[in-house]
């Protein structure tokens, strides 16, 4: 009776070895089985916000061949101006002036001919704020310096008027999950037309980001941007 007891545990310890190998091998022939069905797939996730930063520099020239009349005349002219960024309601913290540059052209060594106006000055005042609606609308208001005598010139590359989108830090993370989740159904739409389902991610790139201006019109108007690269294992 003894015996038969112990062969009735003998037996049972050595069926329930083989299930547990029946069940490794077929673990391990299934991962070998799905071990290259990946799926690399991109998502993407846009969003256009308003720029909450402007840099705008307003360029004078004058052009003389008396200095010290020009500086004067310089002078004058800036106080006009910074009176007329304060009246539209610019914050004095907002402003900074520039120092005048000057150019003798008498002194260039390619200028032969001797020139009527000999001092050319440019003088830069930066407006640098985050009411950028209100400076946007002071922009518009320019031509009013006119009636004093004062041209705003274009300030071409050295000193464009700038938008700027200073907060990406704190939507990135909203982002990147709609990203993540525009890939998702990507991969899950490609496992379902294969008879497949989704399994564990593989690989995830960050994403690339990025910000620009909407369009040529609207500088002010930033797209945001970012594309992301996950692969996923398919069962």
């Amino acid at each position: 009776m003894e015996i038969k007891k112990t062969r009735i545990i003998e037996a049972s310890i050595l069926a329930i070895g083989l299930i547990v190998l029946g069940l490794c091998l077929k673990g391990g022939i299934d991962n070998f089985v799905n071990k290259d069905r990946k799926v690399t797939v991109k998502g993407l996730a846009e969003m256009e916000v308003e720029a909450n930063h402007v840099t705008w520099p307003i360029v004078t020239k004058e052009t003389s061949n008396d200095l010290p009349s020009l500086y004067n005349t310089i002078d004058t002219k800036t106080t006009r101006i910074v009176q007329f960024l304060k009246d539209n309601g610019v914050k004095e913290a907002d402003i900074s002036i520039n120092p005048p540059v000057v150019v003798d052209k008498n002194a260039t060594d390619y200028n032969s001919e001797r020139s009527a106006d000999r001092y050319n000055i440019t003088s830069v005042i930066t407006v640098s704020s985050t009411e950028v609606e209100k400076v946007r609308g002071i922009i518009e208001k320019q031509g009013e310096l006119l009636r004093d005598g004062i041209a705003i010139v274009d300030g071409g590359y050295e000193n464009p008027v700038s938008y700027e989108y200073t907060s990406f830090a704190e939507i990135k993370p909203k982002m990147m999950d709609d990203a993540i989740e525009s890939a998702k159904k990507t991969a899950v739409q490609f496992a379902e037309k294969g008879g497949m389902k989704l399994n564990k991610i593989e690989t995830a790139d960050q994403g690339v980001f990025s910000i620009e201006d909407r369009d040529e019109n609207s500088p002010h108007i930033k797209q945001l941007r970012v594309v992301t690269t996950i692969t996923y294992s398919l069962k």
